[in-house]
């Protein structure tokens, strides 16, 4: 099975459909109740809402996922019914394959329950016809011209001594936006990091991604320094980065990071360690971007 481990919960929701075409008269049965297996509308939705739950038994590399809702709809035509079946989870990864499972099982069980009056019928088609959810739903347009930085604070690689990663990661992820940022390396000095922030911010960079300085050592001034230069802290930002780590390691509610907006910079105080930055980045990004539109008035 693929790793979701890197993924953040956001409601899932699909809906597919599935068509069962039968003789006219045996759709009349079906509207009047007339069959041998009473009741198939019943038991065809009761038949869907478990083949959804058990999609991961059925289907090797299917997660299981805890499923918040599952409803089935039945629109019986002349000489066909249409299942539509939607499915919604609040977890990390989507939920088309239980949808398609659902509306697949409800015609397979229609067909069953038909079968004694009709062997001439088909399942015609099964198809998703929508999806929602994950970060696809949460990509936000880079503003043209944007402009980002990574900082690094650490004595030890200003001094040579310690090789930094942390900083390539978050380098890298931001390539990986089509954002090209400066990169600096600092000692652990308050007053140091404060006026570089304020230079950069003052120049028209409107990111600024920092790590280390964000624990309790007596080094760590980071977050003091930030604090010192933004306008308004942005709370939420780490809280959800915090919130995702502590579901991974019990250490991450150590980080005392914060974020903050100067003007039109966000600044955003990632961890020291590797393993951090790099699941405060997954629970951060793309969204953090959309706090751009909201600077410029756009709202959400």
């Amino acid at each position: 099975m693929k790793s979701i481990t890197h993924k953040i919960n956001t409601l899932r929701k699909a809906t597919a459909i599935s068509a069962l075409v039968a003789k006219p008269e045996t759709i009349q049965r079906l509207r009047s109740n007339d069959l041998p297996k009473k009741d198939a509308l019943v038991v065809a939705r009761v038949a869907a809402v478990s083949a959804a739950k058990k999609t991961h038994e059925l289907i090797p590399y299917c997660h299981p996922i805890p499923i918040d809702s599952v409803s089935v709809e039945f629109e019986v035509g002349k000489d066909r019914v249409t299942v539509t079946a939607t499915v919604e989870a609040i977890w990390k990864t989507g939920v088309e394959m239980e949808t398609l499972t659902a509306a697949s099982v409800a015609a397979l069980t229609l067909y069953d329950m038909l079968k004694p009056v009709d062997k001439e019928m088909e399942i015609v088609s099964t198809k998703l016809v929508s999806k929602e959810g994950g970060k696809s739903d949460f990509v936000e347009k880079i503003p043209k011209g944007f402009q980002a930085a990574v900082i690094v604070t650490s004595d030890g690689t200003f001094k040579g001594t310690r090789q930094d990663k942390s900083g390539k990661i978050i380098q890298e992820r931001l390539e990986s936006f089509g954002i090209q940022p400066t990169y600096h390396v600092l000692p652990d000095e308050q007053q140091r990091i404060a006026e570089l922030l304020k230079k950069l911010c003052d120049g028209g960079v409107q990111l600024i991604l920092t790590t280390g300085g964000t624990g309790l050592g007596p080094r760590d001034v980071t977050v003091e320094a930030t604090r010192q230069v933004i306008e308004r802290e942005i709370p939420g930002i780490l809280e959800a980065g915090r919130a995702f780590g502590q579901q991974r390691t019990p250490y991450a509610m150590l980080s005392r990071g914060i974020a903050g907006q100067k003007g039109k910079t966000l600044i955003v105080n990632l961890p020291g360690s590797s393993k951090g930055v790099e699941e405060t980045l997954d629970a951060i990004f793309p969204a953090i971007l959309h706090s751009y539109k909201m600077m410029g008035g756009g709202g959400h």
